[in-house]
């Protein structure tokens, strides 16, 4: 697993998410833990090495 920081698109608190390597390409979504908003997550790992990681809000 992969320990990364980045900032919540709503709160802008900086958060940690756990990354698995194994799987290259990866879309999902993932609820903040300080404000409880979904935040959608595209990840891109190659050779085990994060090479994309982009978060955004989703509008609702």
């Amino acid at each position: 697993m992969y320990e990364h920081f980045f900032q919540c698109p709503y709160c802008w608190e900086e958060i940690s998410v756990l990354l698995d390597p194994s799987v290259s390409r990866q879309t999902y979504i993932e609820d903040c833990e300080v404000c409880c908003r979904p935040i959608e997550f595209q990840v891109s790992f190659e050779e085990n090495e994060l090479i994309e990681f982009e978060v955004r809000d989703i509008e609702q």
